[in-house]
């Protein structure tokens, strides 16, 4: 849940009875005028903001790029209010947004016009501990086992909500480490969800192609053939459990964009010895948990889209339900 500047609890009084559409100047008031201080990441279609209620509550604002190909007006806030409707612990609350046509000098051949610009804004939970990935790479603030489990398994069950909990499923279309938030309590919340709604599935198709952090969590058959389904998620979720189970970052290049060369090398270092040996203090419990995250995340990354897991198979399997 959204926590207020101090990272306290529950969203505030002022922040629940917010309206759903949000002025642009109101926006741009509590982030400071979109200051670069302000500033909390950026991705493939706009820049995130922080900002403050009057109450000091905190709350992430995401400023769409001008003329980002947003939907038409109508299917635009449909949509949002669709998501809108999406409460669950491990996926980001979408509170509120912003939809506006603004006149903006631009410069055309040499003289300055006057043109409309759709400016289109986003406002979610704030998430205080960050993204996931400023932390299960760094040894010094690495979680222990018992917590990084826990950010894997939340994360399968807010898969699993946008998968199975919808009258039709949200394909993620962008599932890594900078797109999953932690609250105070280490919750992991999946952000940037359902922007293929809003933008249409090749445009987000071709935005996340474009961004760096993206590359080597796409399925290849979505990053090469532009083929879309929820087992694109499930390639990306792979590497992603891996990773967090390793504590090693995948590295791809322009010739490696699928993560081939970490997978490969996950699945020839990991076996059980490795796996005794670098989680040396865990109790034989513990390290069964370790070896499911691997053999599941290695399953999950299969060149075949057909053998792949789904959701609904990796939470059974996470809980000792299932062997896959």
């Amino acid at each position: 849940m959204a926590t207020d500047a101090s990272g306290g609890g529950k969203p505030s009084l002022l922040l629940s009875t917010l309206p759903k559409q949000l002025p642009s100047d109101f926006l741009k008031e509590i982030t400071d005028g979109f200051s670069a201080d302000r500033k909390l990441g950026q991705g493939g279609f706009g820049t995130v903001y922080k900002g403050f209620l009057q109450d000091g509550q905190a709350i992430a604002v995401k400023k769409l790029s001008d003329n980002s190909p947003v939907a038409t007006e109508k299917q635009f806030k449909n949509e949002v209010g669709n998501l809108m409707a999406i409460q669950h612990e491990n996926i980001v609350r979408l509170y509120g947004y912003c939809h506006e046509l603004q006149k903006k000098v631009i410069e055309h051949n040499g003289r300055y016009i006057l043109v409309d610009v759709v400016q289109s804004m986003l406002c979610y939970e704030y998430a205080p501990k960050g993204s996931l990935d400023k932390c299960i790479f760094d040894i010094s603030s690495r979680p222990n086992w018992a917590t990084c489990f826990k950010i894997i398994k939340g994360i399968c069950q807010g898969l699993y909500f946008l998968h199975k909990g919808m009258d039709r499923p949200i394909v993620h279309l962008d599932l890594q480490p900078a797109n999953i938030l932690l609250d105070d309590n280490m919750v992991p919340k999946i952000a940037d969800f359902g922007l293929s709604r809003l933008f249409g599935e090749e445009q987000t198709r071709i935005n996340t192609i474009n961004v760096v952090g993206a590359k080597g969590y796409m399925a290849p058959e979505y990053l090469y053939r532009g083929e879309i389904s929820t087992r694109s998620d499930i390639y990306s979720l792979g590497v992603l459990i891996m990773e967090i189970t390793t504590g090693q970052k995948n590295s791809p290049n322009d010739k490696d964009m699928c993560a081939r060369n970490f997978i490969n090398q996950v699945c020839q270092t990991w076996t059980d010895e490795h796996m005794a040996s670098k989680y040396s203090s865990l109790d034989a419990d513990s390290l069964q948990q370790v070896k499911a995250c691997i053999e599941t995340g290695l399953k999950c990354v299969d060149i075949d889209q057909k053998k792949r897991p789904s959701i609904v198979e990796i939470v059974d399997k996470l809980d000792g339900r299932l062997a896959l």
